[in-house]
């Protein structure tokens, strides 16, 4: 399975997309994916995540912004040498797209920046 990574500041995205067979309708031009997303804090200092950003784009240049903290499971925190693990899907009407976007977090002092999602790949093939 390919993986996709991004640290920023000792947070660490791992993302690894899957293209899932089973929900795609071919005649209705419905292509789901699934992922799996990882952020490692490698720092000193614990973070909570509060929300995502991430946009969707597809091979006709349309485009998803999905927005918010509901796939976040509530608002995690992350303690030093501890990682948080969660998976979603989306689906999109063509064979491939890309993701691309941002967690915005919060350190223990209160203060916020945002880490890079990695650009990665959806790309509808047979598993």
């Amino acid at each position: 399975m390919i993986s996709y990574a991004a640290t920023k500041r000792n947070i660490e995205v791992t993302v690894r997309p899957i293209y899932l067979d089973e929900p795609t309708d071919f005649l209705k031009r419905q292509f789901t994916f699934g992922y799996v997303v990882s952020i490692a804090n490698t720092g000193s200092a614990e973070v909570q995540l509060l929300r995502r950003r991430w946009v969707v784009s597809e091979a006709d240049g349309s485009r998803q912004d999905l927005e918010g903290d509901s796939e976040l499971q509530g608002h995690p925190v992350i303690p030093p040498g501890e990682e948080h693990v969660h998976d979603g899907a989306c689906t999109i009407a063509s064979f491939n797209g890309m993701v691309e976007g941002n967690y915005l977090v919060q350190r223990s002092d209160g203060e916020q920046f945002r880490v890079p999602v990695p650009s990665f790949h959806l790309h509808a093939a047979a598993n």
